[in-house]
C-alpha cells in the first residue's frame, strides 16, 4: 500500500483531497500541516480513527520535521498544498508568502530529493526509488490576467500580478529546477478557482454565505465583473489522483472547470439560493493588481489521463450551499473574532 504525504492537509483543498483519497484509493495518508489560521483539524475529525490516516503538526520550511515524517512513514508520494493562499493577505504581508510558498517549497523538494535518492549525498545522481512522485499544487493566477477571449494553456507566459501569484510562480519554478537539475520525479498542476465544503470564509463563496445568513452586507470589489473559471473541489481532487497515477514526470497540467462566471453573478446566484435580497451587495474599492479574467484550457490533462469535471457549476454550488447550511457551527467557528477584525480592516 502506497503512502501519500499531503502537506497543508487541514486546509480547504487539502482536507477535501484527504477525504477523497481515503474514500477512493487504497493508500495510507500522512497529513502534514502547520495549522495556521486556515488549517482546521475539524475538517478531518471524521477520519481521525481511520488506521490509514495519521496527522503530524509540522512546517514544510523545517527540514528536520519534513525529513523525520518522510522516514517515519516511508512516504512514496508528496502532494504539496501547503501555502499561504489569499491574495488580499499577500498584499498586507508579502514576506509571509515568500517564506511559505517559495522557501518552504524548496526545502520540501530538497527533503524529497534526499530521502528518495538512491545516492542522497551525490547531487549528480538522478536515480530514485521506483514509483515515487512529487505533485506541486499551484494556481491559474501565476499566468496573470486574460483579455475577454482565449484561455490559459500550459505554455502561456508566467506573468503574476500579486505577491501571492508571484510566490506560487516561484515555487513552481523551483519544482521545474529540481526536475531538470536533479531528475526529481515531479509534476506541477495549476487549478482554477475552487469552491466547496471546508473553505475558509475569507474566500468569495463562503463569505457570501456567511454574510447573507447574518443579513450583513456583502463586499464586492470594483464593478464585480471579474471573471473566474470555477471548479468544484471534488473534481479537482479527482484530477490530482489522475495526475498521481498517469501524469508525465516533468509536465505541467492545467485543471479547470467548464464554467466562467463573474464575481457579481456568483454573488447574485448564492443570494437567490439563500432567499436573500440583492440589496445586501455593497461595492467597495477594487484591490490593487486585481486580475480581470482567468480561464483554463485543460485539453492536455484530458488527453493524457481522460479526466474531465463531473460537476457543473450550478450543481457544485448547490452542494456547497447545502453543506454550509448543514454545518453552520463549523462556519461560525471559522468566522472568529480575528476573522471579523480582518474583514473590517479589508472592506471598510
Amino acid at each position: 500500500m502506497r503512502t501519500v504525504m499531503v502537506t497543508g492537509g487541514c486546509g480547504f483543498i487539502g482536507s477535501n483531497f484527504i477525504h477523497y483519497l481515503l474514500k477512493n484509493c487504497d493508500v495510507k495518508v500522512v497529513n502534514f500541516d502547520a495549522l495556521t489560521y486556515a488549517g482546521n483539524l475539524e475538517n478531518l475529525r471524521d477520519v481521525e480513527q481511520d488506521k490509514r490516516y495519521a496527522f503530524i503538526k509540522g512546517d514544510i520550511a523545517d527540514a528536520a520535521q519534513v525529513s523525520g515524517a518522510l522516514e517515519r512513514f516511508e512516504v512514496d508520494s508528496i502532494v504539496n498544498f501547503a501555502a499561504e493562499t489569499h491574495v488580499d493577505r499577500s498584499i498586507l504581508t508579502p514576506d509571509a508568502f515568500m517564506s511559505a510558498n517559495v522557501m518552504g517549497t524548496q526545502r520540501l523538494l530538497e527533503c524529497a530529493r534526499v530521502y528518495w535518492s538512491l545516492a542522497p549525498g551525490d547531487k549528480n545522481c538522478r536515480d530514485y526509488r521506483p514509483g515515487v512522485r512529487y505533485i506541486q499544487v499551484s494556481t491559474d493566477e501565476v499566468y496573470g490576467s486574460l483579455g475577454m477571449e482565449g484561455k490559459f494553456c500550459e505554455d502561456s507566459p508566467i506573468a503574476p500580478n500579486s505577491p501571492y501569484a508571484a510566490s506560487k510562480a516561484g515555487g513552481d519554478l523551483f519544482v521545474r529546477a529540481y526536475c531538470e537539475t536533479f531528475g526529481l520525479p515531479a509534476v506541477v498542476t495549476r487549478c482554477s478557482n475552487n469552491f466547496g465544503p471546508y473553505q475558509f470564509p475569507e474566500k468569495l463563496i463562503p463569505l457570501i454565505i456567511y454574510n447573507a445568513l447574518h443579513h450583513r452586507e456583502i463586499p464586492v470589489y470594483g464593478d464585480g465583473r471579474q471573471v473566474r473559471n470555477w471548479l468544484y473541489v471534488e473534481d479537482h481532487c479527482s484530477a490530482l489522483c489522475r495526475v498521481m497515477r498517469e501524469g508525465t514526470i516533468g509536465e505541467v497540467y492545467n485543471i479547470g472547470g467548464d464554467t466562467e462566471e463573474s464575481n457579481l453573478n456568483v454573488v447574485r446566484t448564492v443570494l437567490r439560493m439563500l432567499d436573500r435580497p440583492e440589496s445586501l451587495i455593497r461595492f467597495v474599492a477594487d484591490r490593487p493588481g486585481h486580475d480581470r479574467r482567468y480561464a483554463m484550457d485543460y485539453t492536455k490533462l484530458r488527453g493524457h489521463t481522460g479526466w474531465s469535471p463531473l460537476y457543473s457549476f450550478e450543481k457544485g454550488l448547490e452542494r456547497t450551499v447545502q453543506w454550509y447550511l448543514a454545518n453552520e457551527r463549523w462556519l461560525e467557528t471559522a468566522a472568529d473574532q480575528e476573522f471579523q477584525t480582518y474583514c473590517k480592516m479589508m472592506y471598510t
